[in-house]
């Protein structure tokens, strides 16, 4: 049986082999194993600090299969973008040029830096071990987040937006870098990513602000502006599913796109409810029907199945009942894995 929890500092082995996993790394999840610690060291002062508002606060959790003990996958929350570090982003526009001597009139895409101080929250990090990526372990990974943010409103940004890995090339190289930043920061792709997790001031001191005409780019830059690397194809297609939509941006490394949505639009927000647990059984074999997740002093989600009897309570089935901290009273929330309609 998986679950997920908040990281602790114990996982940082785990995560360290989990990264190195990857042909090439993620912001949010780079292969420094110092840098990890860090990231762990903060996310363990967000879940303990009392918010009020969301503050840049970095929230990482952990997939970990209970029956080897090992840390299988990660995904984080960040409370909100921009703040004392600026979030950049590009946003796609359309420059108009009309010659009425000539009787031509042009639209011509552009790319505009946007530096952003007050930005909505942000999901990202998502990295599963290949063998675990089956029996809806990665829908898992990703929508419990939701889930989270609808129980703690006061620690995010009523918009929450993802940005997309954009296409890479076998060795982690990215062509949109390679026609565009590299002129600016003479380094290559997976050097300037690993940076922008430690410090953004160097977007803001080397980036060029004048708009880029897409066209006077290579036509294999052009070709890869807002679409997503192979592997992020079924994440993109299920963050869709539940609700999100394009935006006008891309990531200023490689270009992939950025999607948001109202948390409370998001499918499975709108679809969970609470209870109180009113029955546990042990069913294995049986699908699961439903993300669970406590809401005791340690947040935990799993799958499970859910049924509401005629008193509101709700009877849970699972795969292993003595794997999962869960008791009769405890109160959940819950939603279905998959939309209903």
């Amino acid at each position: 049986m998986v679950i997920i929890r908040p990281v602790k500092l114990e996982d940082h082995d785990g995560l360290v082999a989990l990264a190195h996993q990857e042909t090439f790394g993620l912001t949010s999840l780079p292969k420094d194993a110092r840098l990890l610690r860090t990231r762990i060291l903060e996310s363990l002062y967000a879940f303990h600090k009392p918010v009020q508002k969301p503050g840049g606060e970095l929230y990482v959790f952990v997939m970990e299969d209970l029956a080897i003990g090992r840390v299988i996958g990660t995904s984080c929350i960040i409370s909100k973008v921009g703040g004392f570090q600026p979030f950049y982003t590009y946003r796609i526009d359309v420059s108009i040029h009309d010659s009425q001597t000539l009787g031509i009139r042009k639209e011509i895409p552009t790319l505009h830096l946007v530096k952003e101080h007050c930005g909505p929250s942000e999901i990202g990090g998502l990295l599963l071990a290949p063998e675990y990526r089956r029996h809806g372990n990665g829908r898992l990974l990703s929508l419990f987040r939701f889930l989270f943010m609808a129980e703690h409103p006061e620690r995010f940004e009523s918009v929450v937006i993802a940005e997309m890995r954009g296409v890479l090339d076998a060795t982690g190289n990215s062509a949109f870098w390679d026609a565009l930043g590299r002129h600016f920061f003479d380094m290559d792709y997976p050097s300037a990513d690993l940076l922008s997790a430690m410090d953004k001031k160097f977007i803001a001191d080397l980036m060029p602000t004048s708009p880029i005409f897409i066209p006077l780019l290579p036509k294999t830059a052009q070709q890869v502006i807002g679409e997503v690397h192979e592997q992020t194809k079924p994440a993109l297609k299920l963050l869709l599913n539940e609700g999100f939509q394009y935006t006008q941006m891309v990531d200023i490394f490689e270009a992939g796109p950025v999607i948001q949505c109202s948390v409370e639009d998001i499918r499975i927000v709108r679809e969970s409810r609470k209870a109180m647990v009113t029955e546990i059984q042990y069913l294995p074999g049986e699908r699961p029907s439903h993300i669970v997740c406590t809401l005791g002093e340690e947040f935990l989600c799993f799958m499970g199945g859910v049924r509401i009897d005629e008193n509101a309570g709700a009877h849970v089935t699972l795969e292993q009942t003595e794997c999962v901290d869960l008791h009769i009273g405890d109160t959940i929330r819950f939603a279905p894995l998959r939309p209903t309609q």
